[in-house]
């Protein structure tokens, strides 16, 4: 069935159980799981981005845990990642399967875009440090579409965001190419009810699970709270709750409803592969 494609990709929304979908056909296929999730590259950040590890058994997994917490990795370095990882594991007989929901890191891979290689300008964000947020966003508007939110949900990344539009405005930029990939895509599709409900299970289940002690410890060994807050979802509301900005019922609720509009932005995003050509099979997700 899949002898013709270079790769399977399991994409879906978060919760959506595109993990145990995944591990289950990489036993099937004699495959090894490839990770396109922006941050299950860091070590030490486990629960809060649902690595699900025990789900892996004893099938090999890459792209996770890569990077130290607090370190800021960005698509670049994951399209170089990624590459030398896919090589691997094609060069040991094996076959492979990307997993994730992280639309632009998984096209970034599978259809061999171009990208810029921006180097960091301190005098440049310190610039930009002055305005407000909408001015930034404004500005980023004027220089580039803006695919989602998620170049600017926190100010971090925004200023990011800008600093690479800025640098391709008045730079030539040296790119990396990769070749497509010829991929055969599988989506895990549940309903938005299902969907809903699933991501709140799952949240509370995390919460009692240690993912906010597993936070504190992340604080505790000296990674600053706004490097925390620039992950987003889990690390934002639940750094904002341990320094004292939110109680935890705000966090609790601020929390759910940020991951159920994270999901529905991953949604249209996929929605949006499908209006660029991507045919993606739809398939129900495992059932316990």
């Amino acid at each position: 069935m899949f002898e013709d494609y270079d790769i399977v990709c399991v994409l879906g929304p978060t919760a959506s159980g595109k993990t145990r979908y995944a591990v289950d056909l990489a036993r099937k296929m004699d495959a090894e799981i490839l990770s396109a999730d922006s941050r299950q590259v860091y070590r030490g950040m486990d629960i809060g981005t649902g690595k699900d590890l025990d789900e892996y058994g004893d099938v090999p997994y890459h792209l996770i845990d890569i990077v130290d917490a607090g370190e800021k990795y960005d698509i670049y370095r994951y399209q170089r990642d990624f590459e030398k990882a896919y090589r691997d594991v094609l060069s040991r007989g094996k076959r492979a399967i990307l997993c994730g929901g992280s639309g632009l890191y998984i096209e970034s891979v599978c259809c061999g875009y171009h990208l810029p290689d921006v180097p960091a300008d301190p005098a440049l964000r310190a610039e930009l440090e002055k305005y407000d947020d909408e001015t930034l966003i404004a500005r980023l508007a004027s220089l580039k579409h803006l695919h989602n939110t998620t170049d600017y949900d926190t100010r971090k990344r925004l200023i990011r965001a800008l600093e690479i539009a800025i640098w391709e405005q008045e730079h030539p930029v040296q790119r990396s190419a990769f070749l497509p990939k010829k991929t055969k895509y599988i989506g895990i599709n549940v309903s938005r009810e299902e969907r809903r409900e699933r991501i709140e299970r799952r949240l509370r289940a995390r919460l009692e699970s240690g993912m906010i002690e597993e936070i504190k410890g992340l604080l505790e060994s000296g990674i600053a709270p706004e490097d925390l807050i620039y992950y987003g979802l889990e690390y934002k509301f639940v750094t904002r709750y341990l320094i004292g900005e939110l109680s935890y019922d705000e966090m609790f609720s601020g929390l759910l409803t940020a991951i159920r509009q994270f999901a529905k932005r991953q949604m249209t995003w996929f929605r949006g592969m499908e209006r660029r050509g991507i045919e993606i099979e739809w398939v129900d997700p495992i059932r316990s």
